[in-house]
């Protein structure tokens, strides 16, 4: 039996990647991996198959980008690799390279023409990286047009993995680029997610972008019922519920809620003082350096 499974041809493989038959890991995987460029090269130049796919359809491409192996990952694409290919859990070599964090490796799959939202696919690149918290992968995404709002059915959006991980930086940039901060999965929002996560500074952060701390999900819970009681994140979020926000803050939101996504873009260019530009795009006050008397 164990004979058949590794000759006998994958008509799954065939029909959904179009990359030819099931294997155990290949010398092409090997070398992709572990970063053997010249071995690989040589592989290639030998007729190897870039494409040839694993038991759990994992391509040398996947292998290398997991690893952000740059150099290694241009070889299978110039010698065409399938640049979308799925693995068993739907994962394309973009996902792989988000998840490692390597930023080059995503800017070169990009560059030969890897989708940054991949049809029929939930959990998408850009959830990838912010499960890893590659905040760098995440700006580089979104600036490439990644759906801020792809919803995954377990997940949720990006804006919710990254606060379930606790990873600030990425959910800061997903606010910053006009993520819906109230978006909600079974009525659970990001900041259900802080809240569970224990992260103070992630729910000072959604507020601040507007963040609904009267919230309630499926089971009728408010975030603060996730805290701890007398715990900061707890404390934080009762302050909240017992402060209204200031004007200043309630015309920001609306601002930016009315701008979404467009906000980066139009709030630089509206005819306003600088002071003012800098408060709606959430960038601290100019520094004000004063001469001290001779």
């Amino acid at each position: 039996m164990e004979m058949v499974t590794r000759t006998r041809p994958s008509l799954f493989g065939e029909i959904a990647h179009g990359l030819g038959f099931w294997t155990e890991r290949s010398a092409v995987h090997v070398a992709a991996e572990q970063g053997q460029a010249l071995q690989l090269q040589q592989l290639i130049l030998g007729g190897a198959a870039v494409n040839i796919v694993a038991i759990n359809s994992i391509t040398p491409l996947h292998e290398a980008c997991i690893r952000g192996q740059t150099q290694c990952v241009r070889l299978l694409l110039d010698a065409g690799a399938q640049v979308d290919a799925r693995n068993i859990d739907g994962s394309t070599p973009l996902c792989d390279a988000c998840a490692a964090g390597s930023l080059e490796c995503v800017k070169l799959l990009l560059e030969y023409g890897a989708a940054v939202n991949p049809p029929l696919f939930t959990f998408s690149p850009l959830h990838e990286a912010c499960m890893g918290g590659n905040s760098d992968c995440v700006q580089f995404l979104i600036d490439q047009g990644a759906f801020m709002e792809a919803h995954d059915c377990h997940y949720g959006t990006p804006l919710h993995v990254s606060c379930a991980m606790k990873h600030y930086d990425c959910a800061k940039v997903l606010l910053n680029a006009g993520a819906n901060v109230n978006a909600a999965k079974l009525h659970e929002t990001a900041l259900h997610h802080a809240a569970k996560s224990k992260s103070a500074g992630l729910i000072d952060l959604l507020v601040e972008f507007g963040g609904n701390v009267y919230a309630r999900d499926n089971l009728n819970k408010k975030p603060i019922h996730y805290t701890s009681l007398g715990s900061t994140p707890y404390l934080c979020l009762e302050f909240y519920e017992n402060t209204p926000l200031s004007l200043q803050q309630i015309s920001r939101v609306a601002v930016r809620g009315a701008l979404g996504s467009r906000a980066r873009e139009v709030v630089s260019q509206l005819n306003l003082p600088n002071r003012i530009i800098r408060f709606l795009s959430y960038m601290p006050p100019p520094v004000i350096e004063i001469e001290s008397p001779v």
